[in-house]
């Protein structure tokens, strides 16, 4: 069993990190509580319960959704 976890594994290479843009400009005074990818969206949770959409390639805001 090790050997097979251990070759199928090995073999798979380096992980593929997402495209990211440049820079991600949060809302002042907003910290960042959480990360996520979507397919072409970076979503944000904030500590002010937001959860912020940007645009992965632009880094744009695009939408904001209040959690309640």
């Amino acid at each position: 069993m090790i050997v097979l976890f251990v070759t199928r594994f090995y073999g798979a290479g380096p992980s593929t990190l997402p495209a990211l843009p440049d820079t991600i400009t949060l809302p002042q005074g907003t910290d960042a509580q959480a990360v996520t990818f979507g397919g072409d969206w970076i979503a944000v949770v904030s500590d002010d319960n937001r959860i912020l959409i940007f645009d992965r390639a632009s880094g744009a805001l695009r939408q904001t959704v209040a959690i309640d």
